[in-house]
């Protein structure tokens, strides 16, 4: 697990990470944890659910005890969070809390009934809606063969007319794309969906393809323009989040835990060594062991977790 992280849809956030490095269903071009190491639909334990409850537990008084502020206990892992299992216990376990607990989803199991049922223990659902046509849907998002979109879309439509929570969505967008009339079709299916709020997203940090590319100024605008009309909240999901992430003692292993989910910009990095009273040693020696690569994009210097395949 990692942070609090500053998110732009919500605030601080504890991350969870309930899934071993880049287990997915989905092989997305844009994804920031690179590309998926297992690309599988079949649900499974991955790690004991008491013992990753009690790290979540013993974290959360740490943090508590420190005077940090948690808006939300966020599943985000570097893969599909609702391949575990055991997600459902999890997420009951952790309402002791009394924070509000979010997970982000590709929503490609939602057509099995135990997802669903799972997933309605959550405060907040983010379902990914990049496609709706098969088309670009394979283009974009790399499925696993045996998942079909129509399957795929059903389900979270399903999901929609059970669940009571806060239900988002968010479409990235990407330069290297024809989208021709598929951006109206994504739109008259969230007008069916009827989400809180439908985001629109473009890649702010580096895509697991080297080609993929960030869209154009006009391109976002037109998907707001268009989604406006069919949904009442709309908003931009492109901004910078911010360089306040919480680290605790020992500040390896917290860049290690976080870059395994969320790349680092450079001025992050120093910001986070700065606060602990550390110098750029500890990221260099990471990078000279292995842990960590360099990455340039779009002007920036990032860190990411290295994975040994």
């Amino acid at each position: 697990m990692f942070g609090p992280v500053p998110s732009r849809r919500l605030g601080r956030s504890l991350g969870v990470n309930n899934l071993p490095h880049k287990i997915c269903s989905y092989n997305c071009i844009y994804c920031q944890a690179g590309r998926t190491v297992e690309l599988t639909i079949d649900r499974r334990v991955f790690y004991d659910p008491y013992r990753l409850v009690g790290i979540v537990n013993t974290r959360v008084s740490q943090l508590l005890g420190s005077g940090e502020h948690i808006d939300y206990i966020t599943f985000v892992p570097n893969g599909e969070p609702t391949l575990d299992k055991n997600i459902g216990v999890e997420a009951r376990l952790l309402k002791n809390h009394g924070i509000p607990l979010a997970i982000l989803t590709n929503g490609s199991l939602l057509h099995r009934e135990d997802v669903r049922t799972d997933l309605t223990a959550f405060n907040y659902v983010s379902i990914k809606v990049d496609a709706v046509s098969e088309r670009i849907w394979r283009i974009v998002n790399r499925p696993h063969p045996s998942l079909k979109i129509d399957r795929v879309l059903e389900g979270i439509l399903e999901f929609r007319r059970v669940y009571r929570g806060k239900l988002v969505t968010e479409t990235m967008l990407l330069g290297n794309i024809d989208y021709s009339r598929e951006l109206e079709r994504i739109a008259d299916y969230l007008h069916q969906l009827k989400p809180d709020i439908a985001y629109i997203a473009a890649p702010t940090r580096p895509p697991a393809e080297e080609w993929v590319k960030p869209p154009s100024e006009e391109l976002l605008n037109h998907a707001y323009q268009l989604f406006s009309e069919k949904i009442e909240h709309v908003e931009l999901l492109t901004g910078f989040e911010g360089t306040h992430f919480t680290v605790l003692d020992d500040v390896s292993r917290e860049i290690l835990s976080i870059t395994s989910v969320h790349p680092l910009r450079e001025d992050i990095l120093e910001d986070i060594l700065a606060r602990k009273g550390c110098t750029w040693d500890v990221v260099e020696d990471l990078v000279r062991k292995g842990l960590l690569a360099r990455i340039h994009y779009a002007g920036y210097n990032y860190y990411i977790r290295k994975i040994s395949k």
